[in-house]
């Protein structure tokens, strides 16, 4: 019994490897101020790209606050991509740090 339930957890293993391995390359894309400014995410959290329309660099401020937007909004589209990801693989487990 021990080596079926050894030989199930290398195959969990090898397909949460393999899932995180797929994250590192899909990516999501948020947009603020009507996509004056927009980010892009993989599904790690890692940014990609910040592109910033010329037009929204008049008032640093309210850059500021489309930067942060767009941000957390990549974010958050990330972290729902990685769950459903992952989800699949953890069927119900709660394992910290994969949901």
């Amino acid at each position: 019994m021990n080596k079926i339930i050894m030989r199930q957890a290398r195959q969990f293993q090898e397909k949460l490897e393999k899932a995180k391995q797929e994250l590192e390359k899909e990516t999501v894309e948020a947009s603020s101020g009507g996509g004056a400014v927009t980010v892009v995410m993989t599904g790690q959290q890692e940014v990609k790209s910040v592109k910033i329309s010329p037009d929204a660099v008049d008032d640093i401020e309210m850059l500021e606050d489309l930067v942060l937007t767009a941000m957390n909004e990549a974010l958050r589209k990330s972290q729902e991509l990685a769950a459903s990801r992952m989800g699949d693989l953890t069927s119900g487990l709660k394992i910290p740090g994969l949901t």
